[in-house]
């Protein structure tokens, strides 16, 4: 029974196991072919967490952000700059020595052909950046593109580019600001190359670093400017790691650089041109600050690019997060099977508990691996696992009560419990003192004949109830009815101080308990039923006797046989009882024990050589008797 049920344990573990990992499997494909889903809604807040866990950084030197902020939208007095104004702010920028200047503007309307050439003029003249936007149709749509060399990349397809307007787009170079943000409309990532047709742009960010670096080294999965290599994401998507709130990278007003100040702090520098101005700026919500100005998130980007400060997520972080996907809800199964569920349960949250730990380490340390993936593989099979493994452990529990219950009807309890926690009680034979009783009816065999085998089961039945109740009350194990009789063993399970105290006070109860039972019988005329009780107390040799399919526990021994002999005793002397003077003496007796029997007297027991010394009693003289063994008994 017990192998079979560990045979279906384990194929229902092996079944699960397997469920397990192709759960994970599949939605691990998923992410590690960057398909959007609902995950993505729950890896957003989750990667927040993560920032505000790891805290603001400073930002590298290196970029400064020239700001279109309130001050100077004050003075200036209206919102956007007049074009003739930001062509005096990039000529100013350029000649303080800038390394490159990025617009971070979509000059999409045509304003006073004066203004718009003498801005294009300022371009011209600057190592400067502007900004298109790339439009794409619903959904997403990649494009295989190859780049030369072997090099072939899935990038973003666009619908068509919108451009500023003549002859300001064809004073510098263009780039695209379009960024990724997730469904909480937090920016996640900048696309560095998209495809329009034919035609393959880069992003702003990556145009202001060839500008100021020189033309970056484009591979699989990584892009190096100069010495910095930052890591690609599918779809070559740069991640974003926001440095902190707005401000966080230097940033200037424009109005101080029109003013003729704040030039050294530009000098050398990439600077970023963009609007802060409260109501005048695209702003994004990040886990530092829910306004977070636009122009902020593009400079973010450009020194990630410069730098290689940003995160590190690309196809090794997603393969690593495929297989955290598939051997985490293994892991929980595994645990989950264990025979202790309790166990079990406890475990299994142990494995994605680690993970996330180190997932929120690897985070402060750049590295961004999921979070909500690994949740989502992992916790279904447990709870789904879990509720199984335990809806099938109360079955068996279930069903284990009830083959106890039932073994219960051919056992004594305590011997089943025993047998039950170690199944190898006994197998190897055990010598031990024990007290034995012996109990038989006198007159049986004649009255059997006149009830007929209906009425005899029904009169062996209540015979057998009046001692196994006597049995229970007395820590005593029945082992074995014998028609009309029966054996009981005082010291099974384990053998106690008071086995013989036990073994007498359970005999004056039964010898009780049978007058009682005889009298209230109705009897044909001429039959009378009497009943005969021997004790005897001394070694016995406990064992399992049978065959391998049908065992019995029993005790033998010459204890066991003087025990039955004197039930002859006791019918050659007309008594109900006899004890022996072994239980008497084990039983440390009283004086007035003694008194109420007659003994002790010697006599020949049939098979020994020896004569053996015995109590003699009758219950109507025992009355008195059973409170003095009340007091003995747990000595």
């Amino acid at each position: 029974m017990r192998s079979r049920l560990r045979s279906w344990r384990a194929a229902v573990a092996l079944v699960a196991i397997i469920v397990a990992g192709t759960w994970g499997a599949f939605l691990g494909v998923w992410h590690l072919q960057g398909r959007a889903s609902l995950l993505d809604r729950a890896e957003g807040p989750m990667t927040d967490w993560r920032l505000l866990i790891a805290g603001e950084r400073p930002a590298p030197e290196g970029i400064v952000i020239v700001a279109i902020d309130d001050e100077t939208v004050r003075r200036v007095g209206s919102h956007p700059l007049p074009r003739a104004l930001l062509a005096e702010l990039v000529n100013r920028l350029t000649e303080s020595a800038a390394k490159a200047i990025a617009l971070d503007m979509l000059f999409l309307d045509p304003g006073p052909a004066d203004a718009d050439a003498q801005l294009a003029k300022a371009i011209r003249h600057a190592r400067a950046v502007i900004g298109a936007v790339a439009l794409f149709p619903r959904g997403d749509a990649f494009s295989d593109t190859s780049l030369g060399s072997g090099l072939s990349l899935a990038l973003p397809l666009a619908e068509r580019i919108v451009t500023p307007v003549s002859p300001i787009a064809e004073a510098g170079e263009i780039g695209l600001v379009n960024i990724s943000a997730d469904h909480g409309g937090t920016p996640r990532y900048i696309p560095l190359l998209i495809r329009s047709g034919v035609e393959l742009l880069p992003c702003f960010a990556l145009r202001a670093s060839a500008v100021a670096m020189g033309d970056p080294e484009i591979e699989r999965n990584a892009i190096r400017v100069g010495a910095a290599e930052s890591a690609i994401d599918i779809g070559y998507h740069l991640p974003l790691r926001f440095y902190g709130p707005r401000g966080t990278i230097p940033t200037i007003s424009a109005q101080t650089i029109l003013d003729g100040g704040g030039l050294d702090a530009v000098r050398g520098r990439i600077v970023v041109v963009g609007a802060t101005a409260i109501g005048t700026a695209d702003t994004f919500a990040t886990a530092f600050d829910p306004l977070f100005p636009g122009v902020e998130v593009e400079a973010t980007a450009l020194t990630h690019l410069v730098t290689g400060g940003g995160l590190i997520r690309d196809l090794a972080t997603r393969r690593i997060d495929l297989a955290a996907s598939m051997i985490l809800p293994i892991l929980t199964v595994l645990a989950l099977s264990l025979r202790r569920i309790s166990l079990g349960i406890a475990l299994s949250f142990v494995p994605l508990v680690i993970w996330l730990i180190l997932v929120i380490f690897a985070f402060t340390r750049n590295y961004w691996f999921a979070m909500a993936l690994p949740l989502a593989a992992t916790l279904p099979v447990g709870l789904l696992f879990g509720s199984l493994r335990l809806w099938l452990e109360q079955r068996s529990k279930q069903r284990m009560r009830r083959q106890r219950e039932a073994f219960r009807r051919f056992q004594s309890p305590a011997i089943a419990d025993t047998i039950a926690t170690n199944p190898r009680f006994l197998l190897e034979p055990v010598e031990q003192n024990a007290a034995i009783l012996f109990v038989d009816l006198s007159g049986f065999t004649g009255l059997s004949e006149q009830l007929g085998a209906q009425r005899t089961r029904n009169f062996l039945k209540e015979f057998h109830s009046i001692i196994e109740d006597e049995a229970l009350r007395s820590n005593g194990y029945v082992e074995s009815f014998m028609g009309d009789g029966a054996m009981l063993v005082f010291g099974l399970p384990a053998p106690r101080a008071d086995d013989a105290a036990r073994a007498i006070k359970a005999a004056l109860s039964l010898a009780r308990a049978l007058k009682v039972w005889i009298g209230h019988l109705t009897l044909p005329e001429g039959y009378v039923l009497g009943m005969r009780i021997g004790v005897h107390h001394g070694a016995v040799v406990l064992s399992r006797l049978g065959a391998e399919t049908h065992q019995h526990i029993t005790a033998t021994g010459d204890v066991v046989n003087v025990a039955s002999r004197l039930l002859a005793v006791g019918k050659e002397r007309r008594v109900e009882i006899v004890f022996s003077g072994d239980v008497v003496t084990a039983a440390s007796a009283s004086p007035d024990l003694l008194r109420s029997f007659e003994g002790p007297q010697e006599v020949q027991i049939r098979g020994r050589a020896k004569q053996l010394a015995i109590w003699l009693g009758t219950l109507d003289r025992s009355e008195q008797v059973e409170d003095v063994i009340n007091v003995n008994v747990g000595r």
